[in-house]
């Protein structure tokens, strides 16, 4: 391809990164330096035969999020000091700026692993980089999401003619409408795949709902604009919002929990292995539900 095609979208994660298509030039002119130190470091790596952190054993083994992520980053944090030696692994935590480039260093092998992302956010980046060869190898938790509202304390009050607005990334679009389907606001078709669900696919809206698409940051700060707003609980908190302007939050469905992310040439590395188990630990889960730094904002897998 010698034209650019981008998407934007999160994840969280991954969430509020961009996808791009594989192109001559793979990397957008804001990332070009970052990438080409990655490229230039797997290079000489290769050329001197130098092997993947995760086949060396007694190796420190990265897991990447997003920059500036503090949930997720106390996540891998509790993992590396309070899990990881139980599996004689060291583990240590890495935030990067785009999901382009967090997921090469994943199927590269540069880094073991990375938690950002649901499977369908994964399914978005395999299709527009074939070359990338990554897997979810567990879930771990489920974002916080909900409907938000400065304007009214239900769903049930929300108005006719109402403005909502949804991510403006396909995957988290379809997770909204999957929530206002949930709180009884619209009716998917019969049949489809919900996951991967558009706004063509709604059925029934029986409010005459208005759907408005912004990026997770415009979102949280357009808030007091809309009658209500469809996203993630990390981005209303980091934005100062009350969680009491939350006023609908079912736990996430299966397709939408954050998944262990692992390069497919090295999960059957021990080191990769190990990290799995670590990150199925029971601890994990006892952490997500109780730790002040994560609750509400990162849900155990077990949440109804």
């Amino acid at each position: 391809m010698t034209t650019t095609q981008d998407k934007t979208a999160t994840g969280p994660e991954g969430h509020g990164f961009t996808i791009q298509k594989k192109k001559k030039w793979p990397w957008a002119a804001g990332g070009i330096a970052v990438a080409a130190a990655i490229a230039a470091a797997v290079a000489v790596n290769a050329g001197a035969g130098a092997k993947s952190p995760n086949e060396v054993a007694g190796a420190t083994l990265t897991v990447v999020t997003a920059e500036g992520n503090h949930a997720e980053q106390a996540l891998v944090n509790f993992v590396a000091e309070e899990v990881a030696p139980k599996y004689g692994i060291k583990v240590e935590f890495k935030g990067l700026a785009d999901s382009t480039t967090l997921n090469r260093a994943v199927s590269t092998g540069e880094v073991a692993g990375t938690i950002y992302q649901h499977k369908l956010w994964l399914s978005q980046v395999l299709e527009a980089n074939p070359d990338f060869k990554e897997e979810a190898a567990t879930p771990v938790f489920r974002w916080g999401f909900g409907i938000w509202s400065e304007k009214y304390k239900s769903v049930e009050e929300i108005p006719d003619g109402a403005t909502i607005s949804l991510y403006s990334d396909p995957a988290n679009e379809a997770q909204g409408l999957w929530l206002l389907e949930r709180a009884g606001l619209i009716t998917l078709k019969d049949g489809i795949n919900k996951w991967e669900a558009t706004q063509k696919d709604i059925a029934e809206n029986p409010k005459n709902l208005q759907f408005k698409l912004l990026d997770f940051a415009a979102q949280s700060r357009s808030l007091p604009d809309l009658d209500a707003a469809v996203g993630y609980t990390e981005y209303y908190v980091a934005a100062k919002v009350d969680l009491e302007k939350q006023i609908f939050a079912p736990p996430a469905p299966d397709e939408f929990a954050g998944q262990l992310t692992i390069g497919s040439e090295y999960k059957d590395t021990e080191n990769v292995k190990n990290l799995v188990k670590a990150f199925q630990d029971p601890a994990v889960q006892e952490f997500l539900r109780t730790d002040p730094a994560v609750k509400d904002l990162l849900i155990p897998i077990d949440a109804q």
